[in-house]
């Protein structure tokens, strides 16, 4: 498949009386990873919910091959598209394994509940992250992070060809944050999976991103590679985060230092908000 199968165009979005994404004309670069990125409140998780068509649209619309998603049957979107959502709620006394499994109910016919295809990707899918020792155990008496790990082994084991993420390093600590991106993006790699994610650390976003949309009160502020957008004006109009720039010394994407810290200073005028207080000479 080439081109990009998941657009909106014209794209207003509310929650009743309140609009919170404005006349929105966005593509999602098919076979990379985009990630979505903004202050809160800016819109970023209502549009990805609308990309997976559990908002409808005010005016505009989000089409996906084309075809406007309100006009394609539940379970076709389900075999395609895969969400996970930001705070998801699991069903009572539910075990990881059935909460994983639940992953592979588009792929169910009527005739043949389940299969070895679905036993295996539930079980690679956990597997990939590292949920296979929890299997028996009830979701409601894990840890967030143990959580997070779960419902993202159930959106690998829906095992669509788009991916929606909205937030999925929440409650994890760094080294899990690193082996979820890690895996999103080899996801994407060996196997062409589309994903797009919603992320609040800038950096991590530059780090993993193919193309980074940056988004301020409901719309797209900037759009591209993270080496082309990222700047210290980009962030400033963005965040309102006075920053320097500078290569990662790691993988040579943007990295976004915040201005120095506060501090008491004997003369304020001659702080710098980036560089911080001037030095005092010495006597």
């Amino acid at each position: 498949m080439t081109g990009n199968r998941l657009t909106a165009r014209d794209l207003t979005l509310s929650y009743e009386s309140r609009t919170v994404v404005d006349g929105l004309d966005l593509e999602i670069p098919q076979g990379k990873v985009t990630v979505v990125v903004g202050p809160n409140a800016c819109g970023k998780s209502t549009l990805l919910r609308a990309l997976g068509r559990l908002l409808k649209p005010r005016r505009g619309a989000v089409l996906l091959d084309g075809v406007e998603l309100s006009r394609i049957p539940t379970k076709q979107i389900a075999r395609t598209i895969g969400l996970l959502p930001q705070t998801p709620t699991p069903p009572e006394g539910i075990t990881v394994a059935d909460l994983v499994a639940r992953g592979r109910q588009p792929h169910q016919k009527w005739w043949q509940q389940w299969s070895g295809d679905d036993e295996r990707a539930v079980t690679e899918a956990m597997e990939r992250t590292d949920v296979a020792e929890l299997a028996e155990r009830p979701v409601d008496e894990l840890s967030g992070g143990q959580r997070q790990r779960v419902w993202i082994a159930m959106a690998l084991a829906q095992d669509t060809d788009l991916l929606l993420l909205d937030e999925p390093t929440t409650y994890l600590d760094i080294a899990h944050q690193v082996e979820v991106l890690d895996l999103v993006r080899r996801l994407n790699l060996e196997r062409a999976r589309t994903v797009v994610a919603v992320l609040h650390d800038l950096n991590q976003a530059a780090r993993y991103a193919d193309h980074l949309v940056a988004m301020k009160a409901g719309r797209v502020i900037a759009q591209g590679a993270p080496r082309d957008i990222v700047t210290a004006d980009l962030v400033r109009e963005v965040f309102g985060l006075a920053s320097v720039v500078v290569p990662d010394p790691v993988t040579g994407d943007p990295l976004v230092v915040p201005g120095a810290p506060w501090r008491p200073a004997v003369n304020r005028d001659s702080v710098d908000p980036v560089k911080g207080p001037a030095a005092t000479p010495a006597d």
